[in-house]
């Protein structure tokens, strides 16, 4: 299969394109300008990198000529910096998107795979665990654009007959996440935690989140090249809610001594619950979480202390 990641360099495209290399298929990484690609990857004849911007007409283009499959990873923005300025939110996500759909069908590839956002999409959870068919009410700008893309790509779909699948993934965790990133409680917590930093915590640590490790979620994402099903939308998380005060103890665990903690008032973006309901995914692609968030912290742990994480 000939696969294009948009944004492979980022933690989540780097550990999915390593596992679609290892199981045969050939990787085309589009990554913004500047960046180039790590060591490991560097000699694998199956790997090509391009480097350009998803939002630009002809680099899209060049990066989609010959391909079958599209992952889309890019994102300008993060869910706590999104809201100071949706109409930036709107333009480098949105729009770049809808010229990554229009270039995608004149390509004729053969399916988009969305990485869309479980913590988002939601908003506050009227039920948990929480549904592919949850209402949503996003709270923050990068929720809204996450939600539109995935309109936008049933649009294609039902315009066009360009074929998609959206995951909406819940808090994924562990190798090539970058503590310095400020995205992934885990990944900075267990570095502040090893560097004897302080951690910072909005609210009283009693915020529920699904962490996932990244292993996990990357066979999840896996599942889209084979899947012939009717469904369109899933949920992929690990299906277990964690607060940050538990996070915090498993963490002081492992590292072997109770980190510094600060807590600060709540944000008005943060939803006080979000755990996803798994079972569809599950169901449709025998597919399951294999590592528990305890083990998961052992390995990002060993990730940080053994390469250059921290």
């Amino acid at each position: 299969m000939k696969t294009l990641v948009i944004g492979g360099a980022g933690f989540i495209g780097l550990n999915l394109s390593e596992a679609l290399l290892a199981a045969g298929h050939c990787v085309r990484i589009l990554e913004r300008a500047g960046v180039q690609p790590p060591e490991f990857l560097r000699n694998n004849p199956r790997l090509e990198w391009v480097n350009g911007d998803f939002a630009v007409d002809s680099d899209i283009e060049r990066a989609l000529e010959g391909q079958e499959y599209v992952f889309h990873l890019a994102s300008s923005t993060l869910p706590k910096t999104s809201n100071d300025n949706p109409r930036h939110d709107v333009i480098s996500n949105v729009v770049a998107t809808l010229g990554v759909l229009q270039k995608s069908k004149e390509a004729g590839v053969r399916r988009i795979v969305f990485v869309s956002s479980g913590g988002t999409v939601y908003g506050q959870p009227q039920s948990i665990p929480i549904t592919e068919t949850h209402p949503n009410h996003p709270l923050s700008s990068y929720g809204i654009c996450k939600l539109t893309i995935e309109k936008y790509l049933e649009l294609f779909w039902h315009l066009h007959q360009l074929p998609y699948l959206v995951y909406r993934l819940s808090n994924p965790y562990g190798r090539f996440q970058r503590p310095s990133s400020a995205q992934g409680a885990v990944t900075v917590f267990l570095a502040r935690a090893l560097r004897g930093e302080t951690i910072e915590i909005w609210g009283d640590g009693s915020v529920i989140r699904d962490y996932i490790y990244i292993s996990d979620a990357v066979s999840g994402l896996m599942t889209s090249l084979a899947y012939s099903g009717r469904e369109r939308i899933f949920n992929l998380g690990s299906g277990i809610g964690t607060s940050l005060n538990e996070l915090l103890a498993i963490v002081s665990t492992i590292v072997g001594t109770p980190p510094n903690v600060i807590y600060k008032p709540s944000r008005s973006f943060d939803v006080e619950r979000n755990i996803l309901d798994i079972n569809k995914l599950s169901r449709e692609t025998g597919w399951a979480p294999k590592v528990n968030l305890y083990d998961g912290l052992k390995l990002t742990k060993d990730f940080l202390t053994k390469g250059d994480g921290i």
